[in-house]
């Protein structure tokens, strides 16, 4: 499941992955939520807090995710997951060398730090 987090600053959409993610999640959360963030400041800042092992999202939801992606693929300036999934963390960091924008990972215990690392427009 998707669920939008709150008090975050405006410019970041963040979501919190608890349980089974499906691609109705990434529907009708992720893509209606960057869609708004793109409409209204040109650019995405994304907080993706991973509560559960990325082996709980279906085929489906990784296609979504895709799709998403692609989408807004010269959009994304900052994205910040975190998670206790240190191969997930290590890959969000690498994955800043091949897409455009800033992709960095962060251990669940640090959650404020990736969102006053967001806070900061690139």
């Amino acid at each position: 499941m998707l669920s939008i987090i709150r008090d975050i600053p405006p410019h970041v959409f963040g979501v919190r992955a608890t349980g089974q993610v499906t691609a109705d999640d990434l529907k009708s959360v992720l893509l209606p939520g960057l869609e708004v963030l793109t409409q209204k400041y040109g650019e995405i800042y994304y907080l993706l807090v991973l509560e559960t092992p990325v082996e709980n999202f279906t085929a489906g939801a990784w296609f979504q995710d895709m799709i998403a992606g692609v989408k807004h693929f010269t959009k994304w300036k900052k994205s910040a997951v975190v998670t206790d999934e240190k191969a997930v963390e290590k890959f969000t960091d690498a994955f800043s060398y091949v897409a455009p924008g800033e992709f960095k990972g962060f251990p669940l215990a640090q959650l404020d730090e990736a969102i006053d690392w967001l806070s900061i427009k690139a």
